[in-house]
């Protein structure tokens, strides 16, 4: 008896896909009465439909239909209220076919057409309704549209039209839709700090909107105006002659006014973001210091020691003159990137200030104390500012600061700061993040900082001290406030090493964070100890049961693992970690080559 097999094609034709015939003939059924067996009565207009076909693409006809539902009736006509006749077409259509043309409904249908989808719970519909409201904001239909969203509680929609409302703030608040925002919604929209109007321009649209919502409770809106923002002039010949605020609103904004540091006030500004807005696109510009024309032009390649930098000079006195950047409107912004020249080894002692007047300022960065190199990356919480000012305080090189580019931004990324400085979460100790090894032997410069922690032999791979001299450094790029750090040791045969760690701001003052001097040590070391501000991390071998040298295949801060094991303080001695199960080194036999010729030679 022959066995049978069955035929496995490996071609299209393996597949049969007729769903476009499915939709056409679903749909088909739509227009007349032939085969419905109920009829959906919307403002009077009679739907000829096909119960199975309903239950089956909605749950809430499902209900309605057949049970479950205490309105369910076996009845042939059903009354849908609160319905509109055009908008229930669409829907009705999309239920048949899997289809709906948006780009031919009235805005009020496709709002309509939205409300219907959420009422019955069709969420795919939803989603792509809202997606395709989101295209066709204007200043005309925004706040509609966000009352709708707000109603509904579709938060990407909503927030679409906060971010749109924001960068149209004067626009909107002009606009007749304005007029016809609920209370809460409109509370919602003008007391976003990035609701980016005048406070002029805001009381007198809340007026506007009193007026209009004749028998509302005003004095929760008209709170929402932040009279201290507003001068002396427009709080006496505009806000008081409204008599929407009281005498001693205006006193207590006065008062506030005069107390507070600028800075102090709850000043609006735009909100853009994840987008450079220190360019000229949007209406930034550098107001002092030296070769102005190079800090926004974008260019983070093309400089040497001649030109593609800003500078000024370093005063001896600490007097701030500093690079100073008018952004082209009142922003918020929690992000700045700094460029510090790096053609040479030279590094950067900083501060970072912002400002909305040019004359209260808010230092938001202080590496003054701390020497840097290449990329900054500076996190701050938020702040609305107008001006950004940078200082710099040290040049290891001469007395002149030099800063090729600057960034400046609002993120949604998530950061921790502590002390003031950033904790990083991914590894920064590497050649991308701009680290560099400042001390230390290698065939290959920053092998040490690669990320290969396989190919490493008795000739290459590593980075190495001899023992009672010297050590290896790394510099990382900015100060940041670390906790942890993980190693490689050599481990190409069975010896076992002894060495510290200390890190330092600056160079000269050291702090020691792991101490190993009296422990046999080999192969992977993740190490967790108290946070430290650190610019500089310094590893100092002390023993090495071979020879006279100090190996360090790879290294890296904080450790990328989870396995916590933290420092006991310096002299108290404790087991190294385990190794790490995430180090797959290529085997003994692969690596090994020959015996050591010298226990005092850098090879191992």
């Amino acid at each position: 008896m022959s066995n049978s097999h069955p035929l496995r094609p490996h071609s299209s034709a393996a597949q049969i896909d007729h769903m476009h015939l499915l939709s056409e003939q679903l749909g088909a059924l739509l227009p007349g009465e032939e085969y419905s067996d109920v009829t959906l009565v919307v403002e009077e207009k009679r739907f000829p439909a096909h119960r199975v076909i309903l239950a089956a693409r909605c749950h809430y006809f499902r209900a309605l239909l057949y049970g479950g539902m205490r309105e369910s009736i076996p009845q042939a006509e059903v009354r849908l209220e609160e319905t509109h006749a055009e908008a229930f077409s669409m829907l009705l259509n999309y239920l048949y076919t899997g289809r709906a043309n948006l780009g031919e409904a009235r805005e009020e249908t496709l709002l309509d057409f939205l409300g219907l989808a959420h009422r019955y719970g069709l969420q795919p519909l939803e989603a792509s309704i809202c997606e395709f409201l989101r295209t066709l904001l204007s200043t005309r239909n925004v706040c509609l549209v966000f009352d709708v969203a707000s109603l509904y509680c579709l938060s990407g929609l909503a927030e679409a039209c906060c971010a749109y409302m924001d960068r149209h703030a004067p626009e909107v608040l002009e606009s007749e839709g304005f007029l016809s925002l609920s209370k809460t919604a409109l509370l919602t929209v003008v007391r976003r700090d990035s609701f980016a109007a005048s406070e002029r321009e805001i009381f007198q649209a809340l007026c506007r909107w009193c007026r209009h919502n004749e028998g509302s409770e005003c004095q929760e809106v008209m709170a929402a105006v932040r009279l201290p923002l507003m001068s002396l002039s427009e709080m006496l010949n505009v806000v008081r002659p409204s008599g929407l605020l009281s005498p001693d609103d205006l006193l207590d904004a006065i008062q506030t006014r005069s107390e507070s540091r600028d800075m102090d006030l709850n000043y609006r500004g735009m909100l853009i973001p994840e987008e450079n807005i220190a360019t000229m696109k949007h209406g930034a510009a550098v107001v002092k210091g030296e070769l102005k024309s190079a800090l926004l032009d974008g260019d983070t390649q093309n400089y040497d020691l001649d030109h593609g930098f800003s500078r000024h000079p370093i005063e001896e006195d600490g007097r701030a003159t500093g690079l100073l950047v008018r952004l082209g409107q009142p922003s918020i912004v929690n992000h700045v990137r700094l460029l510090l020249w790096d053609r040479d080894s030279r590094s950067y002692s900083y501060y970072l200030e912002v400002s909305m007047d040019e004359l209260d300022w808010v230092r938001v960065v202080d590496h003054a104390k701390f020497l840097c190199r290449s990329w900054q990356n500076l996190y701050f919480p938020a702040r609305v500012c107008r001006y950004i000012r940078v200082v710099g305080t040290h040049n290891t090189v001469n007395k002149v600061f030099h800063l090729v580019a600057l960034e400046c931004m609002y993120t949604n990324r998530p950061f921790t700061l502590e002390r003031g400085l950033l904790v990083p979460t991914e590894n920064v100790a590497t050649v991308m993040a701009c680290a560099s090894v400042v001390e230390g032997v290698s065939r290959s410069r920053n092998a040490l900082l690669n990320g290969d922690t396989s190919h490493y032999d008795w000739d290459s791979g590593y980075t190495c001290h001899q023992l009672g001299s010297g050590a290896i450094v790394i510099q990382l790029a900015q100060p940041y406030t670390i906790s942890s750090m993980r190693l490689l040791l050599w481990d190409c045969d069975d010896r076992s090493y002894s060495y510290y760690v200390e890190v330092s701001a600056n160079q000269q003052q050291w702090t020691r964070v792991v101490d190993r001097t009296k422990v046999a040590c080999r192969s992977w070391q993740t190490l967790f100890f108290d946070g430290q501000a650190a610019s500089f991390i310094r590893i100092v071998g002390t023993h090495n049961t071979a020879n006279e040298v100090f190996h360090c295949v790879h290294f890296e801060c904080p450790a990328q693992v989870e396995t916590e094991v933290k420092e006991s303080p310096p002299g108290n001695d404790q087991n190294t970690p385990e190794p790490s199960s995430q180090h797959a080194p290529l085997s003994r036999t692969q690596r090994l080559s020959s015996s050591p010729s010298s226990s005092s030679s850098s090879h191992p």
